[in-house]
């Protein structure tokens, strides 16, 4: 997410503190290198300059020249300032009406159908009732791909097939008030491109449903060309909050950094991965801190407490007191690791953590190669990795596609990590609650 901007940023700073004394052309040629960095993301030039103005005018300050840790200034005043530009404070996302109805606009190819099942997982996970909506009736296979997700995520669709739009809006309502469904989540027709026709629609369904929320999906990927089709939406049907999708994509940042700026409407959510769990309400100042490579621990703490719950971390931790830690259990929490999201993006959370120069692949195939040599192993010898001598290792390594030295290594690490976990363990009182390997 945002490496090469984040690269950027990393470098920069690397040479102010490179200096013996900040001065005031340090400032201004690191100030260069932001502009340039923030340009070649494809950020807004408008965001660019003022953003590059107030960073600069705070940075010449008294306050920052005589610090005795004038870089450590300086990045606090890019950190706060990337804050402002991404929104200042995250926008709530709260639904009062019953059924509240939730509109969801945006190109085609932006990921908006996607996106609507997404929601409604993360909406059925905060205690609402949601109903999806299949009105893209200009692209059928919209309507077979929402109903397709709708079974994989368990979540009802409305999708009675081709017919005006309005007449499947007003269809949903009446089906939602039946079935008690308390939040309707209707897919609109997308296109390549904004036409009248189209804008036209999406009118009529807005007037239908009357929305309190009216969510622009955007592809994070298309940089400026997103904030234009942002003002275009938020001039026909009055937007309350924008979608960023493609974050785990190779995107450069600039929809991020500009769109909010440029239209004044919040972002809202932040779509990190492909599989549906894989949606996160979008908080500025985590943001910031990831583009910064100050880590995002708020947000991995959140995901871990979603996978284990304070029983469970309460055991474990009995477990390594009682060093009766098993390869079974860390198979478990592998496990739930995994539903996390990509090992590369948790592991983007941690501050001063960069997964691109570790050199193992930490894309998946890795976990998948631990998963499969613990399953190897018979339930003895999860329970008691001691008694794995040199033929058993040979048998596990036959039996799981791996290497001799691949389990060497893989039972080495289990014991450092059952050490280390120990040692915290010990030295923090207990292990934090819901923190993955605690």
């Amino acid at each position: 997410m945002f490496q090469d901007l984040s690269e950027k940023f990393a470098r920069v700073f690397k040479e102010l503190r490179g200096q013996g004394k900040v001065r005031e052309t340090h400032i201004r040629a690191a100030m260069r290198d932001v502009r340039k960095a923030l340009l070649e993301a494809d950020v807004n030039y408008k965001v660019v300059k003022g953003f590059v103005e107030r960073v600069g005018e705070r940075a010449l300050g008294s306050a920052v020249l005589d610090s005795l840790t004038p870089d450590q200034q300086i990045v606090k005043i890019v950190h706060e300032e990337l804050v402002h530009v991404l929104g200042d404070r995250p926008a709530p996302f709260t639904l009062s009406g019953s059924p509240a109805g939730v509109m969801v606009a945006g190109l085609q190819g932006a990921g908006k159908t996607s996106f609507v099942a997404k929601l409604a997982l993360f909406l059925r996970g905060k205690g609402r009732r949601p109903l999806m909506v299949a009105a893209d009736i200009h692209r059928p296979a919209a309507i077979e791909q929402l109903v397709v997700l709708a079974g994989q995520i368990d979540v009802p669709c409305h999708a009675p097939g081709v017919m005006p739009a309005a007449e499947i809006v007003e269809g949903a309502l009446r089906e939602a008030r039946r079935g008690l469904h308390d939040t309707v989540i209707v897919d609109t027709a997308g296109r390549l491109h904004i036409d009248e026709e189209m804008m036209r629609e999406l009118v009529t369904v807005r007037d239908v449903l009357k929305p309190e929320e009216t969510l622009l999906v955007l592809d994070a990927m298309t940089g400026q060309e997103a904030v234009a089709v942002a003002v275009e939406f938020e001039r026909a049907i009055d937007l309350t909050g924008v979608v960023l999708t493609k974050l785990d994509g190779d995107t450069r940042g600039g929809a991020a950094l500009s769109v909010a700026a440029v239209t004044g409407e919040p972002i809202r959510f932040a779509c990190v991965g492909e599989k549906a769990e894989d949606l996160e309400a979008f908080h500025p100042d985590r943001m910031a801190g990831r583009i910064l490579g100050m880590g995002d621990v708020l947000t991995l703490v959140e995901k871990a407490q979603e996978q284990i719950d304070e029983k469970e971390a309460r055991e474990l931790e009995t477990k390594l007191r009682k060093e009766s830690f098993s390869l079974e259990d860390f198979l478990g929490q592998l496990q739930r690791l995994k539903k996390m999201g990509p090992l590369d993006q948790l592991l983007g959370m941690i501050p001063g953590m960069k997964p691109k120069g570790l050199g193992a692949d930490i894309g998946g195939k890795e976990l998948v190669r631990i998963e499969a040599i613990i399953n190897s192993m018979t339930r003895e010898e999860r329970r008691v990795p001691s008694i794995i001598d040199g033929s058993r290792r040979r048998r596990i390594a036959r039996g799981s596609g791996s290497s001799v030295q691949q389990v060497n290594r893989l039972l080495n690490q289990f014991q450092q990590m059952k050490k280390m976990m120990k040692r915290f363990s010990k030295s923090a009182g207990r292990s934090p609650a819901g923190f993955p390997f605690s």
